[in-house]
């Protein structure tokens, strides 16, 4: 189906406080491989229902959860937004690393809502390492 929520996040005043009371009450998975300050948040195994997000540092006060709906293009999304009567809050911004470009907007009804936009996966690690010549004797 198109536009499905495919992430979530989740502001906290103190990440690692968070942290702990996510994985005690939820038995979630919460690790940080990326060293962004957003935390990966695992609440599923691969084949089971649901959806993975994260955790993040909350960057104003009244920080809402947010989730993301994927979309192919978030500068057409965003314009379907705007013409449905929605506003823009955040505009296209990229994430990084591959990651792709998220946005936010507010719908009619005063919810914060965002789309991503999934970005190519940075180069694999295999090309860097390749094997070189040996050197001949």
């Amino acid at each position: 189906m198109p536009y499905s929520i495919v992430h979530f996040g989740i502001p906290a005043d103190d990440v690692a406080r968070a942290q702990n009371f996510d994985k005690q009450a939820f038995g979630w998975k919460i690790s940080d491989p990326l060293k962004m300050n957003h935390l990966f948040v695992e609440t599923r195994k691969p084949g089971e229902d649901g959806i993975n997000g994260g955790l993040m540092q909350r960057m104003m006060p009244g920080q809402p959860f947010m989730n993301p709906i994927g979309v192919k293009s978030v500068d057409a999304a965003l314009a379907r937004v705007i013409r449905a009567g929605g506003t823009i809050c955040m505009p296209k911004t990229e994430i990084g690393q591959g990651m792709g470009w998220i946005a936010a907007f507010q719908d009619i009804e005063g919810n914060l809502m965002g789309f991503h936009q999934a970005g190519k996966a940075a180069p694999a690690a295999a090309k860097k390492t390749a094997k070189k010549p040996a050197k001949k004797k």
